[in-house]
């Protein structure tokens, strides 16, 4: 109730309007009954950022289960996350341009090492290519959907054109990187 109240703050009037009393009027709950969670406005903003991301990778890994193509993969999750900071990413990137608050500015790097490694194996196995390949190819494409959100908040083009562009754009290099690169550093065979 206290986070929610805090992002509803947040949304209208943006972080430097934020104090824990204003939390707990908009909340309508006491001033020491908010102290009694928080220790102070930073806490309060270090776990909402938290609940936000944690969500957003949540939902992202709940679609990933539901792929059964490459295709469906990458969809299902630039698709979740295109949607989430449509819907919530004015709170996030508020909360992270805070440089207490986040020490990072991309929400994609938000429990990125376990996703790179699950979504790597993934790719590994498809293309039957290295781990170390995959998970460098996997972590580099990381950078599209976060430049997409980046690009849907501050330009006016619909989300699902966007979707399909980046969409594209991952499928595109992983294939690529497949056919090419791999291709070029094959030993020659004489």
């Amino acid at each position: 109730m206290l986070l929610d109240a805090a992002a509803d703050i947040i949304c209208r009037e943006g972080v430097a309007g934020l104090s824990l009393e204003r939390v707990g009027q908009a909340a309508g709950v006491s001033k020491s009954l908010v102290y009694k969670y928080f220790n102070s406005i930073l806490d309060l903003m270090k776990e909402l950022l938290a609940r936000e991301l944690k969500a957003l990778r949540r939902r992202q890994m709940e679609a990933a289960e539901q792929a059964n193509t490459l295709e469906e993969l990458v969809r299902n999750i630039t698709h979740v996350y295109l949607c989430y900071i449509e819907e919530r990413g004015l709170i996030i990137e508020r909360l992270q341009a805070e440089p207490r608050v986040s020490e990072t500015q991309d929400p994609t790097d938000f429990g990125r090492s376990g996703a790179v490694d699950y979504l790597a194996a993934i790719i590994a196995r498809h293309f039957d290519m290295p781990q170390g390949l995959a998970r460098a190819a996997t972590d580099v494409s990381f950078g599209l959907p976060s430049a997409a959100g980046h690009y849907l908040l501050s330009h006016d083009m619909p989300r699902e054109e966007l979707e399909d562009l980046t969409v594209s754009m991952i499928l595109g290099s992983i294939t690529m990187f497949h056919g090419d690169y791999l291709l070029r550093k094959q030993k020659l065979r004489r």
